[in-house]
């Protein structure tokens, strides 16, 4: 019989050195790798949340990559913006300038200075960042405006604002250079100064009247067109006596004519002299005024117009006026911002009152009228017209305030194409001289109508007009148009236009001030351009209420802040989530080091005694014969 040595192969000692040797296996590999397995199989019962940590931590790498580039957009504009900051106070303090010397080109310094920085700011509103136009809202593909050329002086069949200025200059003037008004004596002792047109937007708007001229009675603003006067009477004025005619101009502004009556010779500036009796002394007074409104015509009228036809250019809002009303007086009169919208006869109220239970809806929001309590959206039928057109602008939230001149009301909206008004009174809302549905003229608008000096309308100039603002032009907040997710919970807004009002109108003073030219022989230029100047000066200054290119930085800081407070939570999550996957996943170099050392011990004392049962035999136990 045949005796053979101890087995090896398929003992447990065997099996135990095999365990031994894969356990030193998977440590090593777990020291190589930091890691507990190369598989999800061997990570534990921990690996499900290790995975939904994993989930969590990509998206906040996704918001870290979004935040970046929100960041580099944000911190581009911001730089263009602060920009423009500079370039508003340069023109600024060259507008404020006492050097208001023209030179060859019929400009100033300041004007030359203004055109300067018009071609900065256009440039830096066309700027992109990336592939990405800043200030074109969300077409940000698309080039926000126009070239400076273009926007100045038109193409070959669009005209540019030094056009639009030269005919709105024409229309506001007159053919008789008086700024639209007629100037009449309607008695011996007395002068009249009248619009020329009822309801026309163009020239000098007649706006009060006082006198202290001995004896005299004045009227006005009455009538249509609305005219005011001052009547002599019997009674010659003193020597010292005044009379004072104030007029609204196009660009909203307001001037004011005081003539004193004299007996000096020569006679003073701005005087009107005596004569033997009071029918000699008002022809020698509508004579004077014929002449002091003629100066202002040329000169501040000149600048308003300007203005307003850079309004009617580059403004993205609307207006809508309605034609003349009158009251319920037994002699009717336009009706003003007092006049009552529910009156008795021969009082100030509209011609057809408004009742309670009426409504005016404006733009989709209903005004209710009550008799009397009115809250909210609400108005009692004693209010005013005024009162009315105030809670108009509420809903509408026109930054420009709807007004009412010579019996005619002009709604203003910062959206013209979203401008709607009906009534279910259609008669009451007749009688505001408004259509049974208000609608926006849309801007720009240009003078309609020929000759331009009698022009009364000003018409939709779209189609031969030059469009300054090439961008989205939506009715939502500029904002809105770029938007982002920065956390789970969080999406912030950086978008912009250059249409919005801080820069439109930073971009439409810069644009009228170097647009205007006169020459050195016009007797009136230095005043003309001094007026400008005064206009361009205001208009760049900040206004209470208006936003300021300031308030467009504001809001992206805002951007930023929520951002950065994103950021650090993300942060934060970020090492707690770590930690749940590493201690899922991760194991301890010293540990693992440890347990190879442990096994490694084991493994040689396993081999050693493998080694020693594996010479033994049965001979050896056996008794030497």
């Amino acid at each position: 019989m045949a005796i053979n040595n101890v087995g090896f192969g398929t003992t447990i000692l065997n099996q135990a050195v095999l365990n031994i040797n894969n356990q030193l296996t998977t440590l090593q590999s777990q020291l190589t790798t930091g890691k507990k397995s190369t598989s999800y199989a061997g990570m534990g019962v921990n690996e499900g949340f290790a995975i939904a940590a994993r989930s969590q931590m990509s998206d906040i790498s996704a918001f870290t990559d979004t935040q970046s580039n929100i960041n580099t957009n944000i911190g581009i504009a911001n730089t263009q913006l602060q920009a423009m900051v500079s370039i508003g106070t340069t023109v600024l303090n060259s507008a404020n300038s006492s050097m208001q010397t023209l030179n060859s080109t019929g400009q100033t310094i300041g004007q030359q200075t203004a055109a300067a920085q018009l071609s900065s700011m256009v440039g830096i509103l066309n700027i992109q960042a990336g592939d990405r136009y800043l200030f074109s809202g969300s077409a940000i593909n698309t080039q926000p405006t126009a070239s400076v050329d273009d926007i100045l002086n038109g193409t070959t069949s669009q005209a540019g604002l030094k056009q639009v200025i030269s005919e709105r200059n024409q229309a506001d003037l007159g053919t008789a250079g008086l700024g639209r008004v007629v100037i009449s004596s309607p008695t011996p002792t007395s002068v009249q100064v009248a619009e020329d047109v009822a309801g026309s937007p163009f020239g000098l708007k007649v706006n009060a009247i006082s006198s202290q001229l001995t004896g005299s009675t004045v009227t006005g603003p009455a009538g249509s067109p609305a005219a005011i006067s001052v009547d002599l009477g019997g009674t010659n004025p003193n020597n010292g006596d005044t009379v004072s005619f104030k007029f609204s101009l196009p660009d909203g502004t307001t001037e004011s004519i005081q003539l004193t009556a004299s007996s000096a010779t020569p006679l003073p500036a701005k005087s009107f002299a005596i004569g033997t009796n009071s029918t000699l002394t008002a022809a020698n007074l509508n004579a004077a005024l014929k002449t002091a409104i003629g100066t202002l015509a040329n000169t501040s009228l000149v600048a308003a117009s300007a203005v307003q036809a850079g309004n009617d250019f580059f403004n993205t809002t609307g207006t809508a006026t309605g034609s003349v009303a009158n009251n319920k007086l037994t002699v009717p009169a336009p009706i003003s911002g007092a006049t009552l919208l529910s009156g008795l006869a021969n009082t100030d109220s509209l011609s057809t009152n408004f009742a309670a239970g009426d409504t005016i809806t404006v733009n989709g929001t209903p005004i209710t009228f009550v008799a009397s309590g009115a809250t909210g959206n609400q108005l009692n039928v004693t209010d005013s017209v005024q009162t009315l057109l105030t809670k108009i602008d509420s809903i509408t939230g026109t930054s420009t305030p709807s007004t009412i001149h010579g019996g005619v009301i002009t709604l203003h909206t910062d959206n013209a194409a979203s401008l709607s008004v009906t009534s279910s009174n259609a008669a009451a809302f007749a009688a505001l001289g408004l259509p049974a549905t208000v609608t926006a003229a849309v801007p720009p608008l240009r003078v309609g109508g020929t000759p331009l000096g009698s022009a009364t309308t000003l018409v939709n100039g779209t189609a031969n007009t030059v469009a300054w603002y090439t961008g989205e032009a939506g009715s939502g907040s500029a904002r809105a148009t770029a938007t982002a997710r920065v956390d789970q919970s969080v999406t912030i807004q950086y978008g912009m236009r250059a249409n919005e009002q801080a820069i439109r109108s930073q971009l439409q003073s810069l644009a009228v001030y170097s647009a205007v030219t006169t020459s050195a022989s016009n007797p009136n230029a230095a005043l003309q351009i001094q007026a400008l100047s005064q206009r361009t000066a205001q208009n760049l200054a900040k206004q209470p209420g208006q936003q300021t290119i300031e308030d467009i930085q504001a809001d992206l800081a805002t951007a930023q802040a929520t951002m950065k407070d994103a950021a650090a939570r993300q942060t934060q999550a970020q090492g707690m989530l770590q930690g749940i996957v590493d201690q899922a996943e991760n194991v301890s170099p010293d540990q693992v080091a440890s347990q190879i050392l442990a096994l490694q011990t084991d493994l040689q004392a396993s081999f050693q005694t493998t080694a020693m049962l594996s010479t033994l035999t049965l001979t050896k136990f056996l008794p030497v014969a």
